[in-house]
């Protein structure tokens, strides 16, 4: 399986230490996760995302430890790959991009048949891989090409639960965002989340250059990164974490039969 992590953050940030220098970083995750690396990230301020992706293995690809070095923004969505579904390309490599939208998954979608029948032709004919999850992607871009200008939270809600209550569809854990949001799912095996408060006000005429333990940010992956507590996702649970100037998170659809929520 892979390894995700995505990140939102109060105001701009470089993510090398996350990328290379946590405990367990995605560097030192990719040494049993080596198909590959995807990082995208975003200004979170109306810009553009830039993204970069590689069939190397990132604790051993400079690449990797460049891109870690520049990598900055408000949004993150990292991803190393062990590939289960397509061989290995750059093509079948996470993060994947569209417009304003990026996905990263991990798990196993078994019930592509489906998937590929509630797919527009449009959003099929983009594709450039032949994973299940890029297709995922591309069905969940035709569902928010449906939904016009409702609500996203309605429209991500309804088309993943309508997918994951299939029998045997697979497993699903996803992020997705358009950096303004991040949406979070978990169908499949575990995620953790992390939010971090500043410890203390800190003033600096670089705003980067602010140690992340002055940092107001949330984080997701698919394991903890860091010896801080991070809280175990409930299965079945889709979450969005806001990209503002006090980041937030919230429980946009709980367990199905749960009405209980992580956070309001």
């Amino acid at each position: 399986m892979c390894r995700l992590l995505g990140i939102v953050t109060a105001s701009p940030y470089e993510f090398g230490l996350v990328l290379r220098e946590a405990p367990r970083s995605m560097a030192i995750l990719s040494r049993e996760h080596r198909d590959g690396w995807g990082l995208a990230t975003h200004p979170g301020d109306g810009g553009a995302w830039t993204v970069h992706r590689s069939i190397e293995t990132a604790d051993d690809d400079p690449a990797f430890a460049e891109q870690a070095r520049r990598a900055r923004g408000r949004v993150l969505i990292a991803h190393v790959r062990q590939k289960t579904v397509g061989p290995l390309s750059l093509a079948n490599t996470h993060p994947f991009h569209r417009g304003d939208w990026v996905f990263a998954h991990n798990g196993t979608v078994e019930d592509v048949g489906w998937l590929a029948r509630n797919t527009a032709p449009s959003r099929l004919a983009e594709r450039e891989g032949v994973t299940d999850s890029e297709l995922f992607f591309a069905y969940l871009l035709t569902r928010l090409d449906e939904g016009g200008s409702g609500a996203l939270d309605e429209v991500i809600t309804h088309a993943v639960r309508t997918a994951t209550a299939r029998a045997g569809f697979g497993t699903l854990d996803f992020l997705l965002s358009n950096g303004r949001g991040l949406w979070v799912g978990r169908f499949g095996r575990p995620l953790h989340l992390l939010e971090r408060s500043p410890i203390e006000p800190f003033l600096s005429e670089d705003e980067v250059a602010v140690p992340v333990a002055h940092r107001h940010c949330v984080a997701v992956a698919s394991e903890p990164l860091t010896d801080e507590a991070w809280t175990l996702v409930p299965a079945g649970v889709l979450l969005r974490l806001d990209v503002a100037l006090s980041p937030a998170w919230r429980t946009v659809s709980p367990p199905v039969g749960s009405h209980r929520q992580v956070r309001s």
